[in-house]
């Protein structure tokens, strides 16, 4: 699905080694507590900020947790974790979640798949 990949794209752009490391200063925007806000993924007013809006507003608690959370956790790492997007067409929402270790050699990094309805199926309980 277009979006999912455009969003994906600027998703590991921002998380990835060229970019990861200006996004330290901003890391308390996912403390505990705090909901994943569109605007740090996104400009204000273009379709890419619309379709985060739609999609965070669609996930489970559970989840958007989950995500916040490691965001969190790979920007209070020094120096920061890698964080790889991916996204695949499920029926219900869910998160696979795996981290390659640091070794001697290299930074390890995190994988997180999210599956779910894609962004403009309503689901057919709701």
């Amino acid at each position: 699905m277009p979006v999912m990949q455009t969003a994906l794209i600027e998703l590991n752009s921002l998380f990835g080694l060229q970019r990861i490391g200006e996004l330290v200063e901003q890391r308390q925007l996912f403390e505990p507590g705090k909901s994943l806000d569109p605007s740090f993924f996104a400009e204000p007013g273009s379709p890419l900020h619309a379709a985060f809006t739609t999609y965070f507003g669609l996930l489970p608690g559970s989840i958007h947790e989950t995500l916040r959370g490691v965001i969190h956790y790979a920007l209070s790492t020094s120096p920061p974790t890698q964080i790889t997007f991916a996204w695949a067409p499920a029926y219900d929402y869910e998160i696979n979640l795996w981290q390659a270790p640091d070794t001697k050699l290299t930074k390890g990094g995190i994988t997180l798949l999210l599956k779910s309805r894609y962004p403009d199926d309503t689901h057919p309980l709701l």
